[in-house]
């Protein structure tokens, strides 16, 4: 199979879906890899190391996109790359598209067939998603703290505290993995913590394994109301596998919080859980509402592409080399939790969340 590797161009993407390393093991099992030119420089990787690798580089992102029976990304094809699609394409990048329109139309008008990463499972995890998760969990807090500075619009204070002056109290909206993450940094910057969530197992494992260092809360309306009114950050992590998340904060909560308060949605990439974010960039990550700082970034692992990079390859490479391998429909067929990840094929979405999302017909994809 020969597979391509466009560079990213959705604004601060740094990010590559494949490292040296990968290229060479591709190679061993007789694919072929094309890499356009500049691909890995973001994340410390020259195209010398591909071509070492055996990978060819490619001038152009139109002839990696017109000679690939499989394209491998980072994030969701933008608008520009639209019309680079063709019937029968193997897509395999970070998808979204549940509060994405635009973006689900025209896979369906292409024929393409797209795997989201965010979707593909493993029992109850999403062993994709995962990494992603564990980055962006814990810049949530880094981001946080940042907003909390005057200049950013905060309240102007420290995370941590000093002696004599209490620390800030941030609430995890979500205990999944961006929310044990984001716990975790937000208790080691010496934060006070509170978790919210629906399942109790969850909350028992936050209990067991802080001893007592984080509250933890059974998440309804009136409890994230009344206890947005101390919060000062709220890190947002809620998740609902290829579906929009779910709108748990209200803008009368958010109005109820103090000026200079935070919010970091990390959820935004598939809607968001703040019923008053949207999608920032990290040129121009935070705007205000009701005297809160919002920071809305998509893709914040694209912050720290290095490490955020090589996390990404380790999850996805295996997948790959499946696909590559034994060809889409065979790969596919033999696991089902690949399978999960098949959200649009051949103008059909095959992904329930996602039709349920945008009212359109749901097609499960039937092997040949």
């Amino acid at each position: 199979m020969r597979i391509g590797v466009p560079r990213e161009i959705k604004p601060q993407e740094n990010r590559v879906a494949v490292v040296p390393a990968g290229v060479q093991l591709l190679c061993a099992h007789g694919h072929e890899v094309l890499v356009e030119t500049g691909a890995g420089c973001g994340s410390g990787l020259p195209d010398e190391d591909f071509v070492a690798a055996g990978a060819e580089i490619c001038g152009q992102a139109e002839d990696v996109w017109q000679r690939a029976d499989m394209v491998w990304k980072v994030k969701e094809p933008i608008a520009s790359e639209y019309g680079l699609l063709r019937r029968d394409q193997l897509l395999f990048t970070f998808l979204h598209l549940a509060p994405d329109r635009p973006q689900t139309d025209a896979l369906r008008e292409s024929g393409a067939v797209a795997i989201a990463y965010e979707t593909i499972s493993r029992g109850r995890s999403l062993p994709v998603l995962a990494p992603m998760s564990e980055v962006a969990g814990r810049l949530a807090v880094q981001a946080g703290a940042h907003c909390l500075e005057m200049h950013q619009g905060g309240r102007g204070i420290l995370l941590a505290g000093v002696p004599g002056v209490p620390p800030a109290r941030v609430t995890v909206l979500g205990g999944g993995v961006v929310g044990k993450n984001a716990a975790w940094t937000a208790i080691g910057m010496g934060a006070q913590v509170t978790v919210i969530d629906l399942d109790l197992e969850r909350l028992r494992w936050f209990d067991d394994n802080f001893h007592g260092r984080i509250q933890t809360m059974y998440s309804t309306a009136h409890t994230i109301e009344t206890h947005l009114e101390q919060t000062d950050l709220l890190i947002g992590a809620v998740l609902a596998a290829g579906a929009r998340a779910p709108k748990l904060v209200t803008r009368a909560m958010v109005g109820s919080m103090k000026p200079g308060a935070a919010i970091v949605d990390v959820a935004v990439d598939q809607g968001g859980c703040v019923e008053t974010i949207h999608a920032t960039t990290h040129a121009d990550p935070v705007y205000m509402v009701d005297g809160v700082v919002h920071y809305g970034v998509s893709n914040m692992p694209g912050a720290v592409p290095r490490t955020s990079t090589f996390a990404l390859h380790n999850a996805t490479l295996p997948y790959c080399l499946q696909l590559a391998d034994l060809g889409w429909q065979k790969a596919l067929a033999a696991d089902p939790g690949l399978l999960a990840g098949l959200n649009v094929c051949r103008g059909q979405i095959t992904h329930e969340a996602v039709a349920e999302a945008h009212g359109m017909p749901f097609r499960p994809w039937q092997p040949a």
